[in-house]
Parts: structure tokens; sequence; C-alpha cells
């Protein structure tokens, strides 16, 4: 990937058709289609199945039996490595099409989704580094006839629920190392933005990961999620997204004592004092509050400042949010592309009207922007 490299206009692009990974084989699915439309131009952007829990269980006793039988958890870790390597190399050189599509599912801006791809595929080479240096201990000073062994071994079978902000960068971060562990899996991509981790998929097979060991199912949290979450061939589940899906995902997977790991949204504060740097603060709270259009689980989403300081550093953070360029997610320029969907816009809206009524003053916008693209 290289900075130079043009992003292809939206007029020359064709809605791509998806399949679902399952046992190594791409399917249709049990269900219908779903179709993504850009948020950033109006047009279609992807389609793909629409999952139902029969396509759920299909993929988990196909990563139980790739657990149980197969060669992925009995390689050394340096033959996994070596795959994860080939995968890595793939990655790099297929990151303008992933970060193409991450932006048109997203309306994210082209040169923010180029650089998480470029981050991506160094997260690849790090977990396949990690795989070569998994190792047990062992202690001799127990006592007397006494001698301990740790074995680290692969969890088994595990559940990736990832969700629409950042497609390809999360399941980078979650993916690659329970691979490395030689654990299986069955992936779900958010239902809004499954193209990058559908192309993984492919990356994935030509890499040589043998059939079984990434199911990518795509669909809804309650046809697709659920069962992911409460089926009892699954080990583990790691989930990012939402507080109440957090929490609804750690009950289920209690039935079954799966282990769980979790990373959800928040209501970040920045608590400012008199005594702060501004100019170093007013850049930070901008850039929080902006990148990724404010869509992330840490963003700058509330200013709690000292009463003696409040008009400056509102007027100075107005003032610099707007010369932020809001634009076509595919210019190089722009810095903050198109909401994940109407709904989302929506929602931002009637927080800016709810402030409004109960007596807060509008210091910049307001006012959805509609620019033209779609």
């Amino acid at each position: 990937m290289t900075a130079h490299v043009k992003p292809r206009a939206i007029d020359d692009f064709k809605a791509r058709d998806f399949r679902m990974l399952i046992d190594g084989a791409w399917t249709e699915g049990a269900g219908n289609a779903l179709e993504r439309v850009a948020p950033g131009h109006g047009v279609v952007a992807s389609r793909y199945p629409a999952g139902t829990q029969a396509d759920a269980e299909r993929a988990i006793a196909a990563a139980r039996k790739a657990f149980d039988e197969g060669p992925w958890p009995r390689m050394t870790g340096a033959e996994r490595s070596n795959i994860l390597l080939k995968a890595a190399d793939l990655i790099a050189a297929k990151a303008d099409d992933l970060a193409f599509l991450d932006c048109i599912e997203s309306g994210k801006p082209i040169s923010q989704a180029k650089g998480e791809l470029s981050g991506a595929a160094d997260i690849w080479r790090y977990a396949a580094a990690l795989a070569r240096d998994l190792h047990g201990e062992s202690y001799n000073t127990l006592g007397e006839g006494t001698f301990g062994v740790v074995l680290r071994e692969a969890i088994g079978v595990v559940s990736i629920i990832t969700p629409w902000n950042f497609p390809f960068l999360i399941v980078s971060q979650k993916l690659p190392f329970a691979l490395a562990a030689g654990c299986t899996t069955v992936v779900k991509p958010s239902e809004l933005t499954s193209g990058s981790t559908l192309l993984l998929g492919e990356i994935l097979i030509e890499a040589g990961v043998p059939a079984g060991v990434v199911n990518i199912v795509t669909g809804t949290g309650p046809e697709v999620g659920a069962p992911m979450t409460t089926h009892p061939d699954v080990d583990m589940v790691s989930f990012t997204g939402s507080t109440g899906v957090g929490r609804l995902t750690m009950a289920n997977a209690a039935q079954t004592l799966k282990k769980v790991s979790l990373e959800l949204g928040g209501k970040n504060p920045q608590i400012v004092f008199p005594d702060a740097d501004l100019d170093e603060f007013i850049d930070a709270a901008v850039f929080g509050a902006y990148f990724n259009a404010g869509e992330c689980c840490n963003a700058g989403s509330r200013l709690i400042l000292h009463r003696s300081i409040a008009a400056e550093v509102t007027a100075r953070v107005a003032e610099l949010a707007r010369k932020v360029k809001v634009g076509d997610p595919l210019d190089p320029t722009t810095q903050v592309g198109a909401i994940i969907t109407p709904q989302h816009l929506e929602k931002i809206g009637a927080y800016v009207d709810g402030a409004a009524k109960a007596g807060a003053s509008v210091a910049l916008g307001g006012t959805a922007l509609d620019l033209g693209l779609g």
C-alpha cells in the first residue's frame, strides 16, 4: 500500500456479491441477502447472506471438528507462524482493495482506512511471531519429589464478534492471536461492514489456513451472534460492541462457563482544570471528538470544564472544529466522512435537539450536512 495511490471513483464501482465461509467452502446461507448501501454515496456497496442460527451452528460444528480432529492445533508454532506471515503479506498486498471496501461500507475517510490496513498487517506479523514463542514452564523448587509443569494449550473454539466502526482493524486484533495459539474460530462481522472480513477469508484460504479453522458467518446479532455465545461447543467468546450486548454476551456465556473477552463502548469524559495546557488540550479535544466521525469506543464525547475556562475552551474548540474538513470519504483530503447509517445520524440530531431544548446553546453546526454525494 502506498500513500500516492488514488482511490477509485464511486461511479466506476460495482457492488460485490459475497458468500459466507463455512468449513472451507463459500456458501449462500439459509437466509436472504443483505444489501449494504454506502453511507457516503447512496449506492449499493455490497451484498452478503443474512445468516441464520442454522448457519451459525454449521460453522460452530466445522470449527469444533477442525479443533478436535484437524491439523491446525497439532501443527508446531513455527508452522502456524509461517501461514500467518503469508497472510500478513497478502493483507499488505491487497490493502488498497480492503481499505476501499471499508471506506465505502463504513463511510470513513479513505486515508484513515488505508492507515488502519497498514497497522493491521503489522498486527498479523506480531501474532505470527508470538506463535513461535508460546511455551510452558517447569518448576523444580516445589519440594522433594515434586516437579511442576505448566502447559499452555489452545482454548478450543473461539467465537469472534466484531463491530462496524473499525471492521478490519478489530478483527485483526482478535483473530490472528487465536490462530497463533492453535484455536479454531467462528467470526461474525457487523452486518453493516462485513465485506473486508469476507475478503480476509479469501486471504486466509490462499495463505494455507485449513478448512474449518476460520469460519465467517454474516447476519444480525439475534440470528447469528446469539448462538455463537450460547452454543456448548464454543469455548470462548470475544466481543467488541455496545455495553448492553456485552452484558448479554457475558450472561449467555456464563451458562456453559465460557471464557469471555469484552471491549465495550463508553461515554468518555475529558476533565479540564484551569492549570491545563489549553493549546495542547484543544487539539486533543477536537481530534478525540471528530476522529472516525466520533464513532469510537474511546471517543472524547464529553467535556467537563472548570467554570473559569468554560467559555474560552468552548469557543476555541468550536473555532478549530470549524476547520475540520467534512466531505466525500473517497477524497484523500477528507477528515470526516459519513455517519454509518441514517438511523445513527438521526440519533445524533436528537441529542443536539434535546440539549438545545434543555437550555444548551449550540456553538457550531446543529444540523446535518448534505454534500450532494448520493
